[in-house]
């Protein structure tokens, strides 16, 4: 029986494991959290960090596997391709994967390949940002520069509140370090997000969707993501070159890449992200629903070693949503009220909270309660409720 080694247990990364057990696949799982609920599901479970590079690597070399993949875990996915690296597994570059997953490497493998990129740098002390500062124009965006879902992220309007944004995105860093970079502005009206899957070096599905945000709570974490992508097709192409050129330039082989593209008025591209992971929040989910792909197979069995798939999607003009529950502030779970007969457009709920459990201000895709998936009659009534999400449906804290 071939072995997958599956970095990541939490709700949203179950449907690999689960594929990888009806495949006839013997699966193994780390993850850091001793609780993680997707141990129940894989045949063994080691209680080791899927950051910590060399544990895993023992792992693995214990358990002798065929295959690694780190679905839907940006922090995960640089471990899985050295693993596969150095033990001879079907595998990205890992040089390639670490500029995908760390902020300030991607910013300047951008810069100096000629891509469309904001003024950017990395920094690890809050003495020398505050040095550099003055050279950048606000307002300014800044991060970490390893950490995925919007967290410890702010756009800084003025010089005065820089040094909180700092510690606040240093908070959210593994490496304690931060990225500083000039604020674009869209020339449309939504983010452009979702994910792509690579075959064989080259980009064989595009599952582009609007990415929505809710300014009366948090006016920089998507709270969901909707289809069909609002932008013209001219642009749709300008993003394909832009992205398979990354693919060519990194030699990226398999896998599936998450998104985050804005083009300004100028109609230039910007990849702000390009992470080196099937998207979270459910984004394949969602894409199964729209097209009939399973972007969750292709992963594992990529990972596998197995390239020879054909991915064929559907083509669809319905309207198709997610959306992440969230919170304005903090409190205990009590219920989900769905208001106005939204939960008639409701395709499939997962929600995370029981009675009583914690709920968060919602300041980072972590803090999510749970997804919703919709389909909707018209664009109309699509947009109508992310317009305004609360007079559709009402968290419950107490």
């Amino acid at each position: 029986m071939k072995k997958i080694l599956l970095l990541g247990g939490s709700a949203q990364q179950i449907p690999a494991i689960e594929y990888a057990n009806k495949q006839g696949y013997y699966t193994v799982l780390c993850d850091y959290l001793s609780d993680n609920p997707g141990q129940h599901y894989a045949k063994k479970f080691y209680c080791v960090s899927t950051t910590d590079k060399e544990a895993v690597l023992q792992v693995a070399k214990d358990e002798k596997i065929d295959g690694i993949a780190a679905y839907a875990s940006d922090p995960a996915a640089p471990t899985a391709a050295y693993v596969a690296e150095k033990l001879g597994l079907p595998t990205n570059p890992y040089k390639s994967v670490e500029i995908l997953a760390y902020k300030d490497k991607f910013r300047k493998f951008l810069s100096e390949n000629g891509f469309n990129c904001p003024k950017a740098k990395g920094y690890s002390s809050l003495e020398s940002a505050k040095k550099e500062i003055n050279k950048f124009t606000f307002p300014v965006m800044v991060k970490p520069v390893d950490s995925s879902g919007s967290k410890g992220v702010s756009k800084v309007e003025k010089i005065e509140d820089f040094q909180d944004a700092y510690k606040r995105a240093v908070a959210y860093s593994r490496e304690g370090e931060i990225i500083v970079e000039e604020f674009i502005v869209q020339d449309h009206e939504f983010m452009i997000g979702g994910d792509c899957f690579v075959l064989n070096g080259k980009v064989v599905y595009w599952g582009l969707l609007n990415c929505h945000r809710n300014p009366k709570v948090n006016p920089l974490v998507p709270i969901g993501k909707s289809y069909p992508l609002a932008i013209s097709e001219d642009r749709i192409e300008k993003i394909k070159k832009e992205i398979q050129r990354v693919v060519d330039l990194l030699d990226i082989r398999f896998g599936g890449f998450n998104l985050e593209i804005m083009i300004d008025k100028y109609d230039r591209v910007f990849i702000i992200e390009m992470g080196p992971r099937n998207g979270g929040n459910m984004i394949p989910d969602l894409l199964r629903m729209i097209n009939n792909v399973d972007l969750i197979g292709a992963t594992v069995e990529t990972a596998m070693g197995n390239e020879n798939l054909t991915i064929e999607a559907k083509q669809s003009n319905e309207f198709y949503s997610s959306y992440n529950i969230h919170s304005s502030r903090n409190g205990l779970f009590v219920e989900i009220k769905y208001k106005n007969g939204i939960e008639d457009k409701i395709m499939k709920k997962v929600i995370y909270k029981k009675k009583d459990d914690p709920v968060e201000y919602f300041d980072g895709a972590n803090k999510a309660i749970g997804i919703l998936f919709f389909k909707f009659d018209t664009r109309e009534e699509q947009m109508a409720f992310f317009n305004d999400p609360q007079n559709w449906i009402e968290v419950i804290l107490k």
